[in-house]
């Protein structure tokens, strides 16, 4: 398993969700150069990650989420987002393969969706995906509230393990700067397709 990289928080930016501020950690703590690139996001909500990745230079990105009119103005507005709202992630078909796909799809396991998400990024792409333990935990786990960093960390583990059994590799591991909601420790995987073995 990758070395775990821990990014300081940057408060000097914003997005129009904090979901946001994790991908920025990621990005930039990688030194990932997206621009031009065509992305998908799964699971949009409200749109950090849309945002962040237009910020990045994105040239064109898919929001992709099952609610309807929750995607912020701002980006609904923009001509280089596409809206695809109403949308179940499990059975997505995209117009084009994506250079870049970035996953944020709460209580869907990681086992559930990654098969899907490969098959949408053209060969050699890249996904960014936040692993949320306390979702990925069995409910025996998730009832005591907050992990610990112990059980996050243990938790992750098993995802990369699962990981490695799919035409995926692991390329880093990024901790979020900032907890998710009721301050449990979340992680952006960057995965690259085809590279599983290699």
């Amino acid at each position: 398993m990758p070395r775990l990289i821990v990014p300081p928080l940057d408060t000097s930016v914003g997005f129009v969700s904090r979901a946001g501020v994790k991908l920025h950690a990621a990005l930039t703590a990688l030194q990932l150069n997206i621009r031009g690139f065509i992305a998908a996001d799964l699971g949009s909500h409200v749109g950090g990650f849309v945002d962040c990745l237009l910020a990045h230079g994105a040239a064109r990105v898919y929001a992709v989420d099952t609610a309807y009119g929750v995607l912020a103005w701002k980006l609904r507005r923009d001509p280089r987002v596409i809206v695809m709202e109403r949308r179940n992630a499990l059975h997505l078909a995209l117009p084009e393969k994506v250079d870049l796909l970035t996953i944020d799809v709460g209580w869907t396991r990681q086992e559930k969706i990654l098969p899907v998400a490969a098959g949408l990024v053209r060969p050699g792409g890249s996904i960014l995906t936040l692993v949320k333990p306390h979702y990925e935990s069995e409910a025996a786990v998730r009832q005591r509230g907050v992990l610990t960093e112990a059980q996050a960390l243990d938790e992750l583990a098993k995802v990369a393990e699962n990981i490695r059994k799919m035409d995926l590799a692991i390329s880093s591991m990024v901790k979020s700067p900032i907890t998710g909601h009721g301050g449990n420790n979340e992680f952006i995987l960057l995965l690259r397709t085809g590279a599983a073995g290699r």
